[in-house]
């Protein structure tokens, strides 16, 4: 879906970032859920380098993506995901028990595996040479280990965690996505697949597309 420079819905996206991070800027999930249900979004480019003073109005961190919506401001991704899914059943389930276990999952992926994660890239991208990071890395992976065996065991044979593709499964997808370079995918093969099932969807493969045509070959700064 081409972006739509006049659409009402507009997500503040970053104009430039490092190679190690470009297709993996936060913003991709509020794409990929507008994509999902056909949902025509703009996008608002900022610098990541020389953040406008007064976006920090917007977003207390400067961080991406915000949306605006209707007359609404909306900052942090698994807040975007809530709020696009109460557009279209596609993304949250209106019944009480589908819809109670895709919320569940949503705040799964921020709370019980990102923050793990998030830690492991920052000890290898920024950290690796620190005695403090090759103390921690050990038992990082292991407490790493454990949380996605038991996510693998949850997930059991079915291809989405609610049964049905949802936001959960974007949030899921794109924090999982991040570890592939770990190698803590390789030994959980029902992850990698459903991380590979959710990267072959044709609305991933658009956000993420999107996403990275809006990145400039070099930072601009005032």
């Amino acid at each position: 879906m081409p972006i739509d420079p006049n659409a009402p819905l507009r997500i503040t996206a970053f104009d430039w970032v490092p190679d190690f991070a470009r297709g993996y800027v936060r913003d991709l999930r509020a794409r990929w859920a507008c994509e999902e249900i056909g949902l025509p979004y703009a996008t608002r480019l900022i610098s990541a380098v020389d953040r406008p003073e007064e976006y920090y109005a917007e977003q207390p961190w400067g961080q991406v993506p915000v949306i605006e919506d209707d007359g609404l401001s909306i900052f942090e991704s698994g807040a975007i995901l809530l709020h696009l899914g109460e557009r279209d059943e596609r993304l949250l389930p209106r019944a009480r028990v589908p819809r109670a276990r895709v919320i569940s999952w949503l705040f799964a992926a921020y709370n019980s595996v990102e923050p793990l994660l998030m830690e492991l890239g920052n000890i290898d991208l920024f950290a690796a040479d620190e005695l403090w990071a090759k103390l921690r890395r050990p038992s990082l992976l292991e407490a790493l280990g454990q949380r996605l065996d038991r996510l693998a065991a949850a997930l059991g044979a079915r291809d989405w965690l609610a049964d049905t593709f949802s936001i959960a499964d974007i949030a899921m997808v794109t924090t999982l996505r991040e570890a592939r370079d770990s190698g803590l995918l390789d030994s959980r093969p029902r992850l990698a697949a459903y991380v590979e099932r959710g990267m072959s969807r044709p609305a991933f493969q658009a956000a993420l597309a999107a996403q990275l045509s809006d990145f400039k070959a070099e930072p601009v700064t005032a």
